[in-house]
């Protein structure tokens, strides 16, 4: 697809109107990596988790407390399938690095392992029936992320052999798998697309947005789902809305946020096995306070993801959605002034729904069936309810060994 045609794609698309729906006016959307609802809040009060799990054999077990940093567990578009078996949910342990005896897929954190996060769920909005886009990997799901669609992709590209780079900058013979719906059969392909995406559809409204990631060479710029659209990447966008992510802080205290972020961290703070959880989470929490002590607070919502279940244990089976996904839950925090404290949200949504409710916050059309047709969140909402700012405490980040920051950054290109 070319840039012409997307131009024209946008053109159909345009909407006459981009008024702001409602009184948000500011969108930021934290991503970080591969954990499943389960192994975050299984323990949640009041939302459905499990603390026990099953197995193969089918015997229940207990799932074990998670470690700080976690062993990264195979988690393809065909282990993903493997461990869903069906909706049964019970063959996680059957993938490699998962299985008996210690089941190291079959864990979970505890509320003192990860204190922020649960007084973030309990100070605003927590959703427990939230699952991946599609049932594979990060590329794929960042990729809904911005576009509600892969181009059918359902894997990382690869050889990666150590190159940072996912999409348009990735090295020559890096290639990415697509499956055709339609026959099944599974081909290679360059990771450079071409698609309308949901900043083409910003653009088109004059509504601002900017995609703040790790920039090119650095730990987590695999990540950086612009970069797999070739007329973002190769186009005026790029130079005027990816940027640094080490800029969200500042643009956050100083009240310059655009109406809508993409925030995606250096891999150090992302979250991937075998990365730090607490060393993420104060991360994240910096992010946080720095949005609540900034002046946009007032009208902004903040939804944090993981971008995939990384394969650890989830029991919900997530709905068939069509040939592509769901995948299995991931968690979805959403902070704003506008949700009711404590708020456990228990209806269906998806990467899917965080795009359908920008366009609907903005009068904007649809770029595909899956957000056309999603839930968009707006009833996660009450524009009266003035839920206030609160501060996250942040302690010192746990440090890394040469060797344990390079086991970590090459296992995040995995």
């Amino acid at each position: 697809m070319n840039r012409l045609f997307v131009t024209a794609c946008l053109l159909a698309l345009t909407c006459a109107s981009a008024a702001q729906n409602t009184p948000i006016k500011h969108v930021v959307w934290i991503i970080k990596e591969n954990r499943s609802f389960d192994h975050m809040f299984g323990t949640f009060p009041g939302a459905n988790g499990a603390t026990y799990g099953k197995v193969c054999s089918g015997d229940t077990i207990a799932l074990s407390h998670a470690p700080d940093a976690s062993p990264n567990i195979v988690h393809s578009w065909e282990s993903i399938k493997k461990a869903m078996n069906g909706g049964l949910m019970n063959h996680f342990d059957l993938n490699p690095g998962c299985g008996a005896p210690e089941y190291k897929c079959y864990s979970q954190y505890l509320e003192s392992d990860i204190p922020n996060y649960f007084a973030m769920a309990r100070s605003f909005l927590l959703a427990d029936r939230f699952f991946m886009s599609l049932a594979g990997p990060s590329f794929p799901n960042h990729q809904y992320m911005i576009a509600a669609q892969s181009a059918n992709a359902i894997a990382n590209p690869a050889p990666n052999n150590g190159a940072r780079a996912w999409g348009c900058d990735s090295p020559s013979n890096a290639m990415v798998r697509v499956l055709d719906p339609v026959t099944g059969k599974t081909t290679k392909v360059i990771s450079c697309f071409d698609y309308p995406t949901l900043g083409d559809l910003l653009d088109s409204a004059a509504v601002s947005w900017r995609y703040y990631a790790p920039l090119y060479g650095q730990p987590g710029y695999q990540w950086s789902a612009y970069d797999a659209v070739n007329h973002i990447r190769n186009g005026p966008d790029w130079a005027a809305n990816v940027v640094d992510q080490g800029q969200f802080e500042a643009d956050a205290l100083s009240g310059s946020l655009p109406a809508v972020s993409w925030v995606v961290p250096h891999a150090r703070y992302a979250e991937h096995p075998t990365a730090s959880v607490h060393n993420g989470e104060n991360w994240t929490s910096r992010m946080v306070n720095a949005v609540m002590a900034g002046p946009q607070w007032s009208s902004t919502v903040i939804f944090i993801t993981w971008d995939d279940n990384g394969g650890f244990y989830d029991h919900v089976a997530p709905p068939n959605r069509d040939f592509f996904g769901y995948g299995p839950r991931v968690p979805l925090i959403v902070l704003s002034p506008f949700v009711v404290a404590g708020t456990v949200y228990h209806k269906m949504a998806s990467f899917d729904s965080i795009l359908a409710f920008i366009e609907a916050n903005w009068s904007l059309p649809a770029l595909t069936d899956r957000d056309a047709h999603a839930n968009n969140l707006m009833d996660m909402f009450n524009f009266r309810a003035g839920t206030p700012a609160r501060w996250f405490p942040i302690g010192p980040d746990i440090p890394m060994t040469p060797q344990e920051q390079n086991k970590m950054e090459m296992e995040a290109l995995r």
